[in-house]
C-alpha cells in the first residue's frame, strides 16, 4: 500500500511540473536584480525557450518586445526594448532575474513575474467580486525559465 501511494505521487509530481532541485519562487535569491543560480538546477534548451518567447499561451513575450529572428509571428509589441542583442546587453544571471521578475532590477518595468507567487494585489477571482485566494502558482516554471534564459543568451547584435 506505502508503494502504491508513493507511486502515485511521484507520478502526480512529475506531470505537474514539479521538480526537487527547482528554488521556490518565494526563495530566489536576487543580487541587484540578477539571479546567479540556475532555478531549476538544469541547463536551459533555447529551442524550447525560443518557443515560449513566441507563445501566446506562456511567455508571450513578443506581445511587448520585437525580435527579429521571430518576425514570422505577427503583432510584436513596443512597449519593451527590442531582444535582439539582450545577449550583449546583459549577463545569464541579469536575464534570469529580468525574466524571473523584472521589478527587482527595473522598479517601473510594467513586465510581469514570471516566476513569483507571493505579494499580489489582485481583484476577485475572474469577476466575481470574491477575494482571490493567496494560492498563485508562478506564470512560468523553473525550467521555463531556464529555457527562456537559454533562448534570450543566444540573442546577439
Amino acid at each position: 500500500m506505502k508503494r502504491n501511494l508513493l507511486t502515485i505521487m511521484v507520478l502526480a509530481a512529475s506531470t505537474l511540473g514539479v521538480n526537487a532541485a527547482d528554488i521556490e519562487p518565494s526563495k530566489v535569491v536576487y543580487a541587484d536584480g540578477a539571479v546567479e543560480a540556475s532555478l531549476s538546477g538544469a541547463a536551459g534548451d533555447a529551442s524550447s525557450g525560443q518557443k515560449i518567447v513566441g507563445s501566446k499561451k506562456l511567455g508571450n513575450c513578443v506581445a511587448c518586445h520585437q525580435i527579429d529572428a521571430l518576425a514570422d509571428i505577427p503583432f510584436q509589441g513596443e512597449i519593451g526594448p527590442p531582444l535582439d542583442g539582450a545577449a550583449d546587453r546583459w549577463s545569464v544571471a541579469e536575464l534570469r532575474g529580468i525574466v524571473s521578475n523584472a521589478k527587482m532590477m527595473f522598479d517601473e518595468s510594467l513586465m510581469p513575474s514570471f516566476y513569483k507567487t507571493e505579494g499580489f494585489i489582485r481583484p476577485g477571482k475572474a469577476y466575481t467580486g470574491k477575494a482571490a485566494d493567496d494560492t498563485f502558482a508562478p506564470l512560468l516554471s523553473a525550467q521555463q525559465i531556464e529555457d527562456v534564459v537559454a533562448y534570450l543568451a543566444t540573442l546577439k547584435e
